[in-house]
């Protein structure tokens, strides 16, 4: 396992048993960005480093129960967490490095993504993997329940000019990963950008 991994395992894992404490006003942020992603009941969606499983629920609800959803995530003591909180009735939760996904080509409509990018070791070689996934025309959200600037001052930090999120960097990267960005919001209560993948 690479460093990167580690270190994410090491992060997550010691935090899992406490993060929906941490995090309690986070529920409607998830809804409404599940709602923005334009899901169809019968779709398929991988929820990509889903943690604790928060968006599962509203997921399962977009899809309706002719949909699949999974979860997949790197960190056991994560996967552990949500099916402590009863959400592995809503996905099949897989045990997976969303860098190397267990899943054939084009065999999703869509990838949700909460506060992954930032945890990728090769965006653009990560971001192409979930492409690889989707079918042609399906969907990428990659969400954060608050915007970058609100992160930022949780994190005691100022902004960043190269922050993967600036709607600069992360367009040209996801359109050199096989997605075109098509909606953009940074406010202060929540991050969200809508891509579709490219044909």
């Amino acid at each position: 396992m690479s460093e990167d991994h580690t270190h994410v395992q090491e992060f997550f894992g010691a935090r899992a048993a406490g993060w929906d404490r941490k995090f309690p006003e986070d529920g409607p942020a998830f809804a409404a960005a599940v709602a923005a992603f334009g899901l169809r009941p019968g779709d398929r969606v991988l929820d990509a480093g889903c943690g604790t499983g928060r968006a599962l629920p509203a997921l399962r609800a977009a899809v309706g129960p002719t949909g699949l959803v999974l979860g997949a995530d790197l960190t056991p003591q994560m996967l552990t967490a949500a099916q402590q909180a009863g959400r592995g009735a809503q996905a099949a939760l897989l045990l997976a490095d969303v860098t190397r996904l267990p899943l054939r080509d084009e065999v999703l409509d869509a990838v949700f993504a909460s506060g992954l990018i930032a945890h990728l070791p090769d965006p653009g070689a990560n971001l192409r993997e979930l492409a690889r996934v989707v079918r042609p025309g399906g969907r990428l959200a990659l969400f954060h329940p608050i915007g970058r600037a609100a992160l930022a001052a949780r994190h005691g930090r100022e902004l960043s000019s190269g922050d993967l999120r600036a709607g600069h960097n992360l367009g040209p990267l996801l359109a050199g990963s096989g997605w075109d960005m098509t909606s953009y919001s940074d406010e202060d209560d929540r991050f969200l950008a809508l891509a579709l993948r490219r044909p």
